[in-house]
């Protein structure tokens, strides 16, 4: 008896329940900092949102999906792969420079005259998209020939890049100049230029998936302890419904 109580207690780390694993939560990068301070609990998989779609759609083993723009949530949900997704935050576009300022960038209209290192998110994630569409805005498209441009998977690359300086500017999230604030400076953008920038949740739809986890998660997401973690991370808040 007592061996077989020994055998027992080895195999139970083994067998524990299915409920004990943690929740995976898949998320856009510039919800890095304000996801895990929300909840420290799931398991998360930070990138650029089209990255994170592709991930789910070939079976990624994914719970919660939270993209930095509508197109990818709805995306999946049109192909019955999430819930119908509800639209949590909002962000502005800033240009983002090295403390230090070494390319000498004054405003987005510095970068008129060329020759700097701009890093900015490649086509096809949001932060690209939103970026060459305020770009067009401002009649300044051509900046993108003028000066040596980088093209990164997510916003966390570009801020990485400027922080480091590798890069004289950046487009990037208001969040991400919070999150490096003392390594970087950012600079406000014309408000008529600013694409709508909103963020979207879905719980995923897949064998196995921890729904009732991913409900809880989406809950807590839209309750006012969500809100306010949003508000002191800089997002901003869609009107209640």
């Amino acid at each position: 008896m007592r061996r077989l109580l020994i055998s027992l207690c080895l195999l139970a780390p083994a067998v524990a329940p299915a409920s004990a694993q943690a929740l995976n939560v898949s998320a856009a990068a510039s919800l890095r900092n304000v996801f895990p301070a929300l909840s420290g609990g799931p398991a998360y998989n930070f990138a650029g949102s089209n990255t994170l779609q592709r991930q789910i759609e070939r079976g990624a083993p994914a719970d919660v999906f939270a993209s930095a723009e509508p197109q990818e949530a709805q995306a999946l949900f049109r192909e019955n792969l999430c819930t119908r997704p509800q639209t949590f935050a909002t962000n502005i576009l800033v240009l983002l420079i090295p403390r230090s300022n070494p390319g000498n960038v004054q405003s987005v209209y510095s970068l008129r005259s060329g020759g700097r290192r701009l890093s900015i998110g490649t086509a096809g994630v949001p932060i690209g998209d939103y970026t060459r569409l305020l770009l067009r805005r401002l009649r300044l498209s051509g900046v993108l020939s003028s000066n040596t441009v980088s093209e990164e998977p997510d916003v966390a690359s570009i801020t990485s890049k400027v922080a480091l300086g590798s890069a004289d500017a950046g487009f990037v999230y208001h969040t991400d100049a919070l999150a490096s604030r003392g390594r970087t400076t950012e600079l406000r953008l014309p408000k008529f230029a600013q694409p709508a920038v909103r963020y979207q949740v879905c719980a995923v739809r897949r064998p196995g998936a921890d729904t009732r986890g991913a409900q809880a998660f989406i809950d807590r997401l839209r309750s006012n302890a969500g809100r306010s973690a949003l508000r002191h991370y800089g997002f901003g808040l869609p009107p209640r419904g």
